[in-house]
């Protein structure tokens, strides 16, 4: 199970990773907390969406990406609309009490409990506490995953939500920064061939931390053509052109097709692991 603040943070971060598992024939869940009403549109013939319109636009993108995904199963935290986009920190949109921003985070957690004890996931994927990079939806997405993890597994929390179940591991994502340094230093070597004039930086990818900090590797290199459509599918928030992409600032970064990962609950080998589901089927037996 993943969960995710918009439509397009699940092709961007996990998007090999989702490919991949789903191919092997594990169930993939992807939860999205909001639609995504407030993002920048980057086609110009598609300027004129905005909110609920440009959340219901996101809705028809997010079917089509994991489509390409091959990921059947993706919910809208609370059902569709329930939490709106909170804008970027600091602006006013996330005083709007319709905004993930200001949800209350028990609340919001009950639904995602509901989920979880209906598909029981072993492994648990989500953002680091800053939400990556310190978007709000991102860090009430960290919040509101984590929360549900505890709260499914007591079995005093509303028993009407179903059984309790308790996830194995809980992953949160990563980059190591020397994997982003060389690809940036790729980056910089190719801008002159690429339809876009600069390049972001390491610190402007979310998730980058120290090497010793990533505990798992997912190796989806197979599945880069499928992460780069799911990609595409994002047109109003993503333009691509392989092995890069730019959102709407117009800077390029690259799309990685290996993904990263930090092990922040459940047991660890010790040395660096290759599943998602390392030691959880020997931990059960």
């Amino acid at each position: 199970m993943l969960v995710h603040a918009h439509p397009d943070d699940e092709s961007i971060n996990n998007g090999a990773t989702m490919a991949r598992y789903a191919a092997e024939g594990a169930r993939v869940t992807l939860v999205t907390c909001t639609l995504g009403e407030r993002g920048e549109v980057i086609p110009a013939e598609l300027g004129h969406l905005n909110g609920t319109a440009l959340g219901a636009y996101r809705r028809q993108e997010l079917a089509a990406a994991v489509r390409e995904l091959g990921v059947e199963d993706f919910r809208l935290l609370g059902g569709a609309g329930r939490y709106q986009d909170s804008g970027m920190m600091g602006l006013a949109d996330n005083d709007d009490p319709g905004c993930l921003w200001q949800a209350d985070v028990d609340q919001a957690a009950e639904h995602l409990v509901a989920v979880i004890r209906e598909v029981r996931p072993q492994v648990l994927v989500t953002y680091d506490g800053n939400g990556g990079y310190g978007h709000p939806d991102h860090i009430q997405a960290h919040r509101i995953a984590m929360r549900a993890a505890d709260l499914a597994a007591d079995p005093a929390v509303r028993p009407d939500l179903g059984e309790p179940w308790r996830i194995a591991k809980v992953y949160w994502n990563r980059v190591p920064r020397s994997v982003a340094e060389a690809a940036f230093a790729r980056l910089e070597s190719d801008l002159p061939g690429l339809p876009f004039s600069k390049s972001a930086t390491v610190d402007d990818v979310p998730g980058v931390v120290d090497d010793e900090q990533v505990t798992t590797r997912i190796d989806g290199t197979a599945y880069a053509a499928a992460k780069a459509a799911a990609m595409r599918a994002h047109a109003t928030q993503i333009e691509v052109a392989e092995p890069y992409f730019v959102l709407s600032n117009q800077l390029a970064q690259p799309v990685f097709t290996t993904e990263y990962y930090e092990l922040v609950r459940g047991e660890h080998a010790g040395e660096e692991e290759t599943d998602l589901f390392t030691g959880i089927e020997e931990a059960a037996s």
